[in-house]
């Protein structure tokens, strides 16, 4: 089969690698979409980060080379002993996180701060393939109320939906939302279902700051001071992640707030002495857990149009061309697909 394999940065090369067969407890998909995110654009330009290089990830028992890309979904195509929960035939979400299940913190229902926490496509192989072969555990069938094209931008929803839950948005607070990525879209769309009552919303991109208006924000700006008014935002979501955009989504919130810390980063300085003057609060957020059975009653039951972030559906074979590097130079593009081949969804 087709696939996109990591070896160092700026080294993907798309080429036959073998097909994976399933072992007890997993299943093989026939890929229909997978997305790039941005953490496998990092990979990409100056990892490893997260890719296991040497010793393998202990859930996955992979380490470099390996396949990229964690955004995916697609149709069963063989189960492994002891699978249950699908069989060939289904249209499936894959959500992929490792999990041991043992640690403290699964035990807990934690598993996205498991001991081992991990994701197929980072720290093992993932979905920028024809064909891919998972965990059962990782896997939620879909109902025909939701397309595959939905399902193909429910991990990042996910992101986002824990993000939201964590925030315990109350009715009628006013959110902002600072970096117009996929992930700060997608808190803008579903902050308000989780009971905002104004969001706000800021980018330096004038066709990502359109792209919030249309997916439910009052108003966008290209900074938060020209959009968050009054004492402040009650919640600011801060998707960038850098020290001086930490540093302004705590200028913009209101005495007693809280900013909801996504972007990834390395060491931040801040001034303490504000923020507990302030009495405000830094949260943060990683990954999610029981977020896919919710992101799917939302587009079966209620509608929701998910994948109004998707910009751009590309070939396997060009994945590195009109993906990775178009991304490095700045393309503008929200949310690239890419389609391995294989069975038309």
């Amino acid at each position: 089969m087709k696939a996109a394999v990591w070896h160092g940065a700026k080294d993907v090369r798309v080429g036959d690698v073998p097909v994976t067969p399933p072992g007890p407890g997993e299943v093989t998909i026939e890929v229909a979409y997978c997305g790039i995110c941005g953490s496998d654009l990092h990979e990409y330009a100056d990892g490893p980060h997260a890719i296991p290089v040497g010793d393998p990830h202990p859930e996955s028992g992979v380490a470099a080379p390996l396949i990229l890309g964690h955004e995916f979904c697609g149709i069963v195509n063989e189960v492994g002993g002891g699978v249950t929960n699908v069989a060939p035939g289904d249209r499936v979400a894959v959500e992929p996180h490792y999990r041991c299940g043992r640690c403290p913190r699964c035990l807990a229902g934690e598993y996205n701060i498991c001991r081992h926490f991990g994701f197929a496509g980072l720290m093992g192989h993932g979905g920028l393939a024809e064909r891919a072969t998972v965990p059962a555990y990782m896997l939620h069938r879909l109902p025909e109320e939701v397309s595959l094209e939905q399902a193909a931008v429910f991990e990042p929803a996910a992101v986002a939906l824990h993000a939201v839950r964590r925030a315990g948005i109350r009715a009628d607070e006013t959110v902002a939302v600072l970096g117009l990525g996929p992930i700060g879209l997608l808190v803008s769309q579903l902050a308000a279902l989780y009971g905002a009552g104004r969001i706000v919303a800021a980018d330096r991109s004038p066709a990502r700051r359109e792209l919030a208006l249309r997916l439910g924000a009052a108003e966008a700006g290209e900074d938060l001071s020209s959009v968050v008014g009054g004492e402040g935002a009650d919640v600011v979501f801060e998707a960038v992640g850098s020290e001086g955009t930490l540093r302004a989504c705590l200028a913009a919130t209101r005495r007693g707030g809280r900013v909801m810390f996504l972007g990834l980063t390395g060491m931040v300085s801040l001034d303490a002495f504000a923020l507990v003057n302030n009495e405000q609060t830094i949260m943060t957020s990683v990954g999610y857990r029981d977020a896919y059975p919710e992101l799917i009653r939302l587009v079966a039951e209620e509608g929701v149009d998910l994948a109004g972030i998707v910009t751009s559906t590309i070939p396997l074979e060009h994945v590195v061309r009109d993906g990775f590097e178009a991304l490095l130079r700045g393309e503008e593009q929200v949310k690239v697909l890419v389609r391995p081949g294989g069975r038309r969804p």
